[in-house]
């Protein structure tokens, strides 16, 4: 039996308002800093200071900055008693808040003299500077990034709290190319993803790929449109809920939201435009609610064209920044070359018939 979209189309605000209906943020668990990037940050420990203590940051030599004031080539001054050699990193001797360079210190045997003057802090990291005492890698719902991993290694911390929602995707025949590019997607979002693969197009074959699954979200990739061998809202039907099919959205008309039990579920449609916009729109926004993050940031700056939009249809455009200003490559159908130079994407409401060239618009990056 062919899959049909009803006589009208469910806007976009309804069909995502039902896919996060009772979805609430998964639980925290820990991952080594090597499986960390990427994540949502949650519950990550409370840093000690760092370093810990003064320490040389430089070679050199470590003195009291008081104790070689008017040290300088014309005037030397005699030391008392032997100066210490640092290296950096070492922690600072008693009483010695400064570090010269080696040329600045004449030692001959026991006798020793100072050649410049120095400064108090010169040459010294202080206790705290880096890291300071009782702070997170990384705030509670914000992304895991190379500095936040930077500060918990220097803290010596081997393990951050996160939220990492399992998605599974489940590819129907003849949408390869579109499924590699969600699980690719996925992954950089820092999700764990499992995939499966049915057997055929047939609704039997894709509601038997969609059993027994342990995860907190599902998409399939492909047969979500009307043709004769798309069977994917089929399935999800008999499987679970199909919630909405059809959808005031564009590119991403033929996609469809459900439950699999409690687990949600998007039907992505095969081609790789209407899979990526349908992503952006419907899926992102259940990642963010599961993994409890913060609001995405966006970049505003002006249209370097008008874009113009369908009353009544959602319309994602592509933007690529040029000269300070969002460029539309794309809008409502996108070219592949399109979605490889996209720099961000902006949602177009329903309500919208566009924005005119100079409009200040704010936009989501494509990448982080």
């Amino acid at each position: 039996m062919t899959q049909r979209l009803p006589p009208s189309l469910t806007p976009l605000d309804t069909a995502l308002a039902a896919l996060l209906r009772g979805v609430d943020p998964i639980a925290t668990i820990e991952l080594p800093l090597t499986e960390a990037a990427g994540c949502i940050a949650a519950g990550t420990p409370l840093l000690a200071a760092s370093p810990p203590r003064d320490i040389a940051a430089a070679d050199g030599w470590a003195l009291c900055a008081n104790d070689i004031v008017g040290a300088s080539a014309y005037s030397p001054l005699p030391l008392t008693t032997a100066p210490v050699w640092v290296d950096a990193g070492d922690a600072m001797p008693p009483r010695c808040d400064c570090v010269l360079d080696a040329d600045a210190v004449e030692v001959s045997g026991r006798l020793a003299q100072v050649l410049a003057e120095g400064v108090p802090g010169q040459g010294v990291r202080r206790a705290g500077s880096d890291i300071a005492g009782r702070a997170p890698a990384v705030a509670e719902g914000h992304l895991i990034h190379p500095a936040a991993l930077l500060l918990a290694r220097a803290a010596g911390v081997e393990k951050l709290g996160v939220r990492r929602p399992r998605l599974c995707i489940v590819n129907v025949p003849g949408a390869a190319v579109t499924a590699h590019m969600i699980a690719e997607i996925a992954r950089a979002a820092g999700l764990q993803v499992q995939a499966r693969e049915a057997a055929a197009r047939d609704a039997a074959s894709i509601a038997e790929a969609l059993g027994d699954l342990a995860c907190d979200l599902v998409v399939t990739v492909g047969g979500s449109g009307t043709g004769r061998r798309d069977a994917a809202v089929s399935a999800l039907a008999r499987h679970g809920d199909a919630l909405a099919h059809g959808l005031a959205l564009q590119p991403g008309r033929t996609a469809a939201v459900g439950r699999l039990g409690p687990v949600p579920i998007v039907a992505l449609p095969g081609s790789p435009d209407h899979a990526l916009a349908a992503w952006l729109a419907l899926v992102l926004p259940l990642v963010d609610r599961l993994s409890a993050r913060q609001l995405r940031r966006r970049t505003t700056l002006p249209l370097a064209r008008k874009i113009a939009s369908s009353v009544g249809i959602a319309e994602i455009a592509l933007l690529a920044e040029e000269h300070h200003a969002w460029l539309p490559l794309a809008v409502g159908e996108w070219p592949l070359q399109a979605i490889a130079r996209a720099d961000a994407w902006l949602l177009v409401p329903a309500s919208h018939e566009g924005f005119a060239a100079g409009t200040p618009v704010d936009a989501y990056l494509m990448r982080k």
